[in-house]
């Protein structure tokens, strides 16, 4: 089979480097800075035993003939939520040798925090394949990722959409356990993708206040928001999250797995570790608002709750808030951790307390 990674960053920069150490044919996908630089010297991976440079094939904009696309070709769709509309739309229509399109007949991948991006790609593939990503990697710069899972690179249960699994599955499988990853198949893999929104629903939280070491030379933060009432407020914000979030998925009859199950799953074999004396800074979130990438995954993973919420009459004033202040830091380009706490609490009493 061969690979084609749509979005080489932190996620698919790594499983796209390490199916190529296992000898499989990978192309990547990117855009504007990261592709140049993968053009010019190829991606490098640092991990815990070292650092890899792969050279692979590189494509921007995709177009008819590149990459040429052939029946075994399988698609893995790695960019973040809110670019998965346009990236669908980019390769759907793809012609693939032997007759047909892209959509009609490749497998799609979709490894991606969130729940929307099923849905979404099933308007338009007709075979998609949801991927739980637990993958502990960094992109910060242009060119390099950091991959810090030990001793596996990270774990991707995958099946098929809705629901099921299929012999390609477990080909795939077998392509990705040969590449430093975990990839068990799951005839429930939306319960586990289900499981780790909740979990990703602090991942706002982390990026907007996260560890405000050096913060108050900025003009950021006073002296009644140093570290340790940072850190309160983060901890409050990431039980309420969840427990907003648990609620709601009750109300919907929707199933995910728990926190005692998904870290059984895990155990030790998937740990992050410091790579280069460095450790992990943060996690997808606060990496776009440290690259000032100009959007964020947020609406995808506490708005995916206050949608559900809203559609099951839960209330989630918390993810709401979260949601909100977070579109205000990309707007604003305040930097990861650098939210100013009472900029959480001003906001309209129907935003953060729409049950007032």
């Amino acid at each position: 089979m061969r690979y084609v990674i749509i979005g080489a960053g932190a996620v698919g920069g790594t499983i796209g480097v390490r199916l190529s150490e296992a000898g499989r044919d990978v192309t990547l996908a990117a855009r504007g800075a990261h592709l140049a630089a993968i053009r010019e010297h190829g991606l490098t991976l640092g991990t815990p035993d070292g650092e890899h440079v792969a050279r692979l094939p590189a494509v921007g904009e995709p177009a008819a003939g590149e990459p040429p696309l052939t029946p075994d070709t399988v698609l893995v769709l790695t960019v973040k939520s809110q670019d998965t509309e346009a990236a669908l739309r980019s390769w759907a229509d793809l012609p693939v040798l032997g007759g047909g399109t892209a959509a009609q007949r490749l497998p799609l991948l979709t490894a991606q925090n969130g729940v929307a991006n099923e849905r979404a790609a099933a308007r338009l593939f007709a075979r998609v394949y949801p991927v739980c990503v637990w993958l502990p990697a960094t992109h910060l710069e242009p060119g390099r990722v950091i991959a810090s899972g030990h001793p596996y690179s990270g774990m991707l249960h995958l099946g098929t959409f809705p629901h099921g699994s299929d012999d390609l599955a477990h080909r795939i499988s077998a392509d990705l356990t040969a590449s430093r990853l975990l990839a068990p198949v799951r005839d429930d893999v939306m319960r586990w993708k289900y499981g780790k929104l909740l979990r990703n629903l602090g991942n706002a939280v982390q990026a907007l206040f996260g560890t405000p070491a050096g913060l108050e030379a900025d003009g950021r933060t006073g002296p009644e928001e140093g570290a340790d009432g940072r850190r309160a407020v983060q901890a409050d914000l990431l039980a309420a999250v969840r427990t907003e979030g648990e609620a709601v998925l009750a109300a919907a009859g929707i199933p995910h797995t728990s926190a005692e199950e998904e870290a059984a799953e895990r155990g030790d074999r998937v740990e992050p570790v410091p790579v280069a004396g460095q450790r992990r800074q943060g996690g997808s979130t606060w990496q776009s608002l440290a690259r000032d990438a100009g959007s964020a995954e947020t609406d995808y993973l506490n708005g995916e709750i206050v949608l559900l919420g809203r559609m099951h009459g839960v209330p989630t004033p918390v993810n709401g808030a979260v949601q909100v202040a977070m579109r205000r830091a990309v707007r604003e380009r305040i930097p990861a951790g650098a939210f100013p706490v009472a900029g959480l609490t001003d906001q309209p009493r129907d935003v953060a307390n729409p049950t007032s």
